[in-house]
């Protein structure tokens, strides 16, 4: 059976659009572009 008062203490809200785009665009993760142009720059002797 569901205990609906845990559930609620559980409940973690989501976040508010720009919020979320904030987070989205502020996360620094290298993606594959990224991670091939320091392949080619690293084999060009570049860096």
């Amino acid at each position: 059976m569901i205990n609906f008062e845990e559930e609620i203490k559980k409940f973690h809200p989501s976040l508010e659009i720009e919020e979320a785009e904030d987070a989205i665009y502020n996360n620094n993760i290298s993606d594959i572009t990224d991670v091939m142009i320091q392949m080619v720059n690293e084999l060009k002797g570049e860096e």
